[in-house]
């Protein structure tokens, strides 16, 4: 009986460190959040012809839609570079980071229409129970109004794959 008692302590001992690299999360899915961003944007400066271009960074929090799961309660950060022209449409592109309480981080890399408010994620690296991570999603703001102070959520997802 004490060598029952004792092969149980030592498994429960042990086995919390056999998924604390995350490798218990599903190896496949989709990741489906929210993050409440703040956009610190300077002011965009007109250029020739039409033009303009601006960059910034985000900084934010996100919420799994769940309630729970992967991202939920985490920091996010982006940052972006945008351009507006008579023959370039408005696009933006950047590089995010999304976590979780944990600390453990999806890299991202993005497109976007600024048109459409909308684009994807490409996922380029991962952190902790997300090493390995590949895949992708797309993502849709309610950009700010004025009264907003720089303030906004995005919705995404990801489809993802750790290896």
């Amino acid at each position: 009986m004490v060598k029952l008692v004792l092969t149980f302590i030592i498994f429960v001992m042990f086995s919390g460190s056999l998924f604390a690299d995350g490798h218990g999360i599903p190896k496949s899915g989709t990741i489906n959040w929210v993050t409440g961003w703040y956009f610190d944007l300077p002011p965009t400066q007109p250029q020739a012809d039409g033009y303009s271009i601006s960059s910034g960074n985000a900084i934010g929090a996100t919420f799994n839609v769940n309630g729970s799961g992967l991202l939920h309660e985490g920091r996010a950060l982006c940052s972006a570079v945008a351009i507006v022209g008579p023959d370039v449409g408005a696009s933006n592109k950047g590089n995010c980071y999304f976590g979780d309480r944990d600390g453990d981080r999806i890299y991202t890399s993005f497109t976007g229409d600024l048109s459409k408010a909308g684009g994807i994620n490409t996922i380029i690296a991962g952190t902790g129970k997300y090493k390995g991570i590949t895949g992708s999603g797309p993502w849709e703001c309610e950009f700010p109004g004025e009264a907003d102070n720089g303030a906004f959520n995005c919705r995404q997802s990801l489809t993802y794959e750790i290896k």
